[in-house]
């Protein structure tokens, strides 16, 4: 049974189900992303890029510019190439009419950002075909399942959130 006809627990995602939407995924239209250096779709946007992935920002606000390089669309209607994943940096009240536009477009992943969450729009998604994920991060997922987390001291003993007791 493929991945989008199963029955998928949005609390606790399989990490072979991130891993394999991570491998398949080349092209990434990030909705919500900023060209502010210090907001977090910027860093994710250079993460991923840095990574491999060609990321396209989505944001009316900016559309016609540039961030990192790539241009800026005001829809993902307007992107001119096919999308493989659709990363959404938008509240979670937003994300029906984006639901809408990844499947018109025909991507294969709606992925909701950290605290992103709406069943309703992941329910028509995954009818529709789509791999959804709400909650998380793949910018953090890839590192995570990279093992490049632990490179930077997190579950190495290196660096924890134990009180350190005085000499």
């Amino acid at each position: 049974m493929s991945a989008t006809l199963e029955k998928i627990d949005h609390d606790n995602y399989d990490d072979d189900y991130i891993r394999g939407i991570l491998r398949r995924t080349n092209v990434i239209a990030m909705v919500g992303a900023s060209p502010n250096w210090n907001r977090p779709s910027y860093f994710a946007m250079k993460y991923l890029q840095q990574k491999g992935y060609r990321v396209i920002p989505v944001n009316p606000k900016e559309a016609g510019g540039a961030i990192l390089g790539e241009r800026v669309y005001a829809s993902l209607a307007e992107i001119p190439v096919k999308v493989d994943m659709v990363d959404c940096f938008r509240a979670s009240a937003a994300i029906p009419p984006i639901a809408d536009e990844a499947i018109k477009i025909g991507a294969k992943v709606l992925w909701l950002q950290l605290g992103v969450r709406n069943d309703e729009a992941a329910a028509k998604a995954e009818a529709a075909g789509l791999q959804v994920v709400m909650n998380r991060c793949p910018k953090i997922e890839f590192g995570r399942l990279s093992r490049e987390i632990g490179w930077m001291g997190v579950n190495t003993r290196v660096i924890n959130s134990k009180r350190q007791s005085r000499i």
